[in-house]
């Protein structure tokens, strides 16, 4: 498919629904978990925007959160531990008429796959990251995670953390994000909403979830302790263009439960689809016809 028309047009809208998108796989997660609440937002969204199964690709690192796209009939892509960022970007590069999703937990993509998350930012590719945050590593059975509390006791850390946790919306609105967002299976249509705005976002969208873990997680970060903290940045009258603002409320994460759109770039920075576009164009632009380049041979 031709590149510039995949930049520019609107995607058709068949008659999507929430079970189009669910795959014949039963989740396996612990009863509880907050990702069951994740992946049918995820559900919701994908119906509202429309495209059929076949045009989105849906790409995860390891973990409990991980697993997801075999629960959809998405085109899937299970990784490994980390890389669920660089192979997102290739596909889209080499499929930008797809509709590409990554997702991970708070320790595939700020521990082993940290690295990959500037990179991914500053590319700016059109693809949606979705990161289920539990503070905990649960599919290895509760070790430290990068966004455990200071103190938090677990099998790897008897004596507590002693290491301040990562801030994942201050790092990456600190990247350069053009879109971050944080939500909760708390609230359902909160969420559903916040992801089908950050996949609608033309560019790379970053999507915080607060997915508690039932089986190894903090009590204070269960579904019904979230119900009572939350507060949605709408009610508080944040502008998502303002950047500053949104900085000023993500130092909040990890006492504070913010919910909503953190930051909204309003003049959308080009994608690194359209740079590839606008190169491609330059250089065929430049280049000398066929018939030109056998002539200077034949009089050389």
């Amino acid at each position: 498919m031709n590149l510039a028309t995949v930049e520019t047009r609107q995607p058709a809208r068949p008659n999507c629904t929430v079970k189009d998108f669910k795959s014949d796989l039963k989740p396996i997660w612990c009863p509880g978990c907050g990702d069951f609440g994740v992946v049918q937002a995820i559900y919701r969204a994908l119906a509202n925007i429309g495209r059929p199964p076949h045009e989105i690709a849906f790409i995860s690192g390891i973990g409990c959160s991980s697993r997801i796209p075999g629960y959809t009939t998405a085109y899937g892509f299970n990784s490994v531990h980390g890389r669920a960022l660089p192979i997102a970007q290739g596909i889209k590069l080499a499929s930008p008429e797809l509709l590409v999703l990554a997702a991970g937990g708070d320790g595939d993509g700020f521990s082993i796959g940290g690295g990959h998350v500037p990179h991914t930012v500053r590319r700016n590719p059109d693809i949606t990251y979705i990161v289920m945050d539990n503070q905990i590593y649960g599919l290895t059975k509760g070790q430290l995670s990068p966004t455990s509390p200071r103190g938090t006791k677990t099998v790897t850390s008897g004596l507590g953390s002693l290491e301040n946790p990562v801030n994942p919306l201050l790092y990456v609105l600190a990247y350069g994000a053009p879109f971050v967002a944080q939500g909760t299976p708390a609230d359902m249509p909160g969420l559903a909403s916040i992801i089908e705005e950050a996949i609608r976002y033309p560019g790379f969208a970053f999507v915080n979830v607060q997915s508690p873990c039932v089986t190894y997680g903090d009590e204070e970060q269960q579904i019904k302790a979230q119900k009572a903290k939350m507060k949605t940045l709408a009610s508080l009258g944040h502008d998502p263009s303002n950047l500053l603002a949104a900085f000023n409320l993500a130092q909040g994460y990890g006492t504070e439960l913010h919910t909503g759109v953190f930051y909204r770039n309003p003049a959308p920075p080009p994608t690194l689809g359209a740079l590839v576009l606008e190169r491609q164009q330059a250089m065929a632009k430049d280049a000398l016809p066929r018939e030109r380049i056998l002539d200077m041979f034949v009089q050389h």
